[in-house]
């Protein structure tokens, strides 16, 4: 076994780079509520939205550096819709090198955001500067019940340049937004082809390891039978 866990941290370290422009939040699917607790209707907001059917939205984020009125950057707002009560799931926001940004990925109950004159402020705020594109799509199930969840995207920009039109207008930031379901609550769908591949290479390894060991040790016991016959 510990040969395995050997070789899973090497394989980690090899693919970290792959991994270091993502920021994810990890969470819950919340259980269903009725249409009329989504008021103001979530169709009107016109927000974009991710299910586990369609989880994966490539778009630009909005970025400033940080203010006194936004110390973590503009918000972005989506729906996170047809999630499945208790099951866990992954949201991954990753963005290129090339722009450097700090995320922060929260997600909000509707009844949270309704509570928080901030949280609702920001929202609407959002909802009047953003017009959806043919991607958007309203929730599938505002006429009855619906597992939901908004999501909140706060990105500042955190580069200097002595390019003085960057620092005073920040670019969009392309980003790629990924919703992503747990296999029984405990490893990420997009990472079990990873998985399955690397474990069964990982128990050759492991038998592999032991019989040669034993090979090995077979030698030495051999060579020191053989130097003690020379030596009598």
């Amino acid at each position: 076994m510990a040969a395995i866990t050997r070789i899973l941290s090497m394989l980690l370290v090899f693919f970290s780079p792959a991994l270091a422009n993502v920021e994810k939040t990890i969470f819950l699917g919340p259980e269903p509520i009725s249409a009329p607790l989504t008021r103001p209707a979530l169709a009107d907001l016109r927000l974009s939205s991710l299910t586990p059917a369609n989880g994966t939205l490539r778009t630009q984020l909005a970025a400033q550096f940080p203010t006194a009125a936004h110390p973590l950057g503009p918000a972005t707002w989506l729906i996170l819709d047809q999630l499945t009560p208790n099951q866990r799931y992954e949201v991954r926001v990753c963005w290129p090198a090339t722009q450097p940004t700090a995320f922060q990925v929260d997600t909000f109950a509707l009844s949270a955001v309704h509570a928080s004159p901030d949280l609702l402020a920001s929202l609407h705020s959002y909802a009047k500067t953003h017009h959806a594109g043919a991607a958007s799509a309203a929730p599938r199930s505002t006429d009855g019940e619906a597992s939901i969840l908004l999501l909140r995207i706060l990105a500042a920009a955190d580069y200097f340049t002595a390019d003085a039109a960057l620092m005073r207008t920040v670019p969009p930031v392309d980003v790629d937004i990924i919703l992503d379901p747990f296999l029984f609550n405990v490893l990420p769908r997009s990472l079990a082809g990873t998985v399955g591949y690397i474990v069964p290479v990982a128990v050759v390894a492991y038998l592999l390891a032991g019989k040669i060991a034993s090979w090995i040790e077979g030698l030495i016991v051999a060579s020191g039978t053989r130097h003690d016959k020379k030596t009598q």
